[in-house]
């Protein structure tokens, strides 16, 4: 089994109980909008990350992390890219590559909007984790955290760190 801390569009800002709520995570996943190398450099010298840039994440993160991941993880084949859109409504590129290769899990961020959500076409769940950063138009940040074992997600909980910073 290994937990999971999941994140999305820190846009820079790292809320300190980031780190309270990850401390039992075994990896730190982020789905772009990182921000600023510092920030990348905060949550990965805390625990293992797995991260894709953002849209707004300039050449110095965008030659420290890829675009997408694909990667298989106890059992359980994950795609992760920033731009991705939700099952019914997947851009053009997530919709070509899902049709192409299998995933159990598809992550994404981009719009600040919190969802979880199986997809019965592509027979995945996808979670977007809204976003833990200060900058956007939602009101609350938001992180997901869960357990992987033997290929089945589990234990999924949202946490609310609070209102963002106006």
């Amino acid at each position: 089994m290994v937990k999971i801390g999941l994140l999305s569009d820190t846009h820079g800002y790292i809320d300190n109980s980031v780190f309270k709520h990850f401390k039992l995570c075994d990896e730190i996943w982020h789905a772009g909008d990182i921000g600023n190398i510092d920030t990348y450099d905060k949550l990965s010298a805390f625990k293992t990350l797995r991260a894709v840039y953002g849209n707004i994440d300039g050449h110095v993160l965008r030659s420290a992390v890829p675009e997408n991941q694909y990667f298989e993880i106890e059992g359980m084949k994950v795609f992760m890219t920033h731009i991705g859109g939700y099952p019914g409504r997947y851009n053009v590129r997530v919709k070509e590559f899902l049709s192409k290769n299998q995933a159990h899990l598809f992550i994404c961020g981009h719009s600040h909007i919190l969802r979880i959500m199986y997809d019965k076409a592509f027979q995945l769940l996808h979670i977007n984790p809204g976003a833990a950063g200060n900058i956007g138009f939602h009101h609350v940040k938001t992180l997901v955290r869960f357990d992987i074992e033997q290929g089945v997600p589990k234990n999924m909980e949202v946490i609310e760190l609070g209102k963002r910073a106006i």
